[in-house]
């Protein structure tokens, strides 16, 4: 069940995911950036450790003959540079180091070390520098450990040098950054929980939008299934109203009783132009509607379409006419039920809304394209009823159409079967002149 839901809210699930991701991003782009930082900062103070290191030699480059002189050095030199936390200067006796100035174990001079890392650096003639970390118990500290060989003015070696220098520097400098970083990663994060207050109806929207979508397949589904199920009683209905309409002679059928049959019968048309309408719908929702393109002419079919249309034109006293225009082309490549069905409805529509006068349907060439025209003398519309034509269920709606019967889906499915066959379809009225309908569709050369 938490796997459904999960997959039926997507947008959910981003947004969690993002609420997560954006301070992950962020504390992760710290850590890298402060790490990255203290490597820069320690290697600039390495090579700075080093170079005090070097500046000391410099200093004290004349005074090895006398311990009294590098003594006295290594005092000044404590007193100017407090980062100095310690400084001993050491002479190589045999295979030892002999400690002769120091800067805070004046009770130590004359003793003798003998460490490894004294050893390494004398004998490879090359300064170190290291981090190394003490504590007291209570608080540790960082410093910097130059071991380096001191060497007189002619380049010989003389002399050991072991110093420490404070680290402080680092530990303050990644405070501040580090202080900033987390300031940031804090604001980030409530600014998230602020977005997520704000917009926590966000949430509720998303999951609606899914439950609405379920029910409205379902309720594709249910219109698909309910218009399949209606067809088969509604055909059988017509089909014994007009047979008993046809055989009311032979039935004894009187004037009342064939009154009552013509109102099932048209009623029963009626609902199933409905039904039929209903089921294109589905199918065109779901991409189950299939359009069969094939090379034809198109005009013995519109010749073929008007004629039998005139019954219905002639019923209301309309002129229905169709015209070719001379050295016109009409191969296109249709589905010929589908594009039958397109001209019913629109040569329909314009009879269906013109209360005298004419309909004339014009078949011609433009720019490669077959061109077809319904023009009507009808009651027309209003540019702002224009703009809703091609919507489902709309119908425009006014004294004048009153009266018209139809479910507003007779142009929304018409444009889908046209586009479905690569056409365009457009619509042009003027109120109380008339409407002209525009189909388009490319020949084939």
């Amino acid at each position: 069940m938490n796997f459904k839901f999960l997959k039926d809210n997507k947008q959910v699930v981003y947004s969690i995911a993002l609420m997560v991701l954006i301070p992950g991003v962020v504390i992760l782009n710290t850590w890298m950036f402060s790490t990255s930082f203290r490597e820069t900062i320690d290697q600039s103070l390495q090579d700075k450790a080093v170079g005090i290191g070097e500046s000391f030699n410099a200093g004290i480059s004349d005074k090895f003959s006398s311990s009294e002189e590098m003594q006295s050095f290594v005092n000044e030199w404590g007193t100017y540079n407090g980062d100095t936390k310690s400084l001993d200067v050491f002479y190589r006796e045999n295979d030892t180091f002999k400690l002769v100035a120091t800067m805070n174990n004046s009770d130590k001079l004359n003793q003798v070390d003998n460490s490894l890392l004294y050893a390494i650096s004398w004998n490879n003639d090359w300064p170190s520098a290291q981090k190394v970390y003490e504590s007291d118990g209570k608080n540790s500290y960082q410093y910097w450990l130059v071991v380096m060989p001191l060497k007189d003015l002619s380049g010989q070696k003389q002399a050991l040098l072991s110093m420490k220098l404070s680290a402080d520097v680092v530990d303050t400098i990644m405070a501040v950054v580090l202080g900033r970083s987390y300031w940031v990663l804090l604001l980030t994060i409530v600014f998230i929980i602020l977005l997520l207050l704000v917009n926590s109806r966000l949430f509720e929207y998303s999951i609606l939008y899914n439950k609405i979508k379920e029910v409205d397949a379902m309720k594709d589904e249910f219109i698909s299934m309910a218009s399949h199920e209606l067809r088969t009683p509604v055909t059988v209905i017509r089909g014994y109203a007009t047979m008993m309409l046809e055989e009311a002679p032979k039935l004894g059928v009187n004037d009342e009783a064939k009154e009552y049959l013509s109102i099932i019968d048209v009623s029963s048309e009626r609902l199933n132009n409905l039904i039929e309408d209903l089921l294109n719908v589905s199918r065109i929702e779901q991409g189950r509607l299939k359009v069969d393109a094939k090379d034809m002419e198109i005009w013995p079919l519109v010749e073929e379409t008007v004629k039998e249309m005139k019954i219905q034109s002639n019923t209301k006293g309309l002129t229905l006419s169709c015209v070719l225009e001379p050295n016109t082309k009409s191969l296109i490549s249709a589905d010929k039920d589908r594009l039958k069905q397109v001209l019913i409805n629109t040569i329909g529509n314009s009879i269906k809304y013109t209360p005298s006068g004419s309909v004339e349907v014009k078949v011609f060439n433009r720019d490669n394209n077959l061109v077809l025209t319904i023009k009507d003398t009808g009651i027309g519309m209003t540019a702002k009823e224009r703009e809703h034509l091609f919507e489902k269920f709309y119908r425009v709606k006014n004294k004048k159409t009153e009266d018209v019967v139809g479910t507003g889906l007779g142009l929304w499915i018409t444009k889908q079967i046209i586009e479905l066959m690569k056409g365009t379809i457009m619509i042009d009225s003027m109120e109380n002149v008339g409407t002209q309908v525009t189909l388009e569709f490319p020949l084939i050369k």
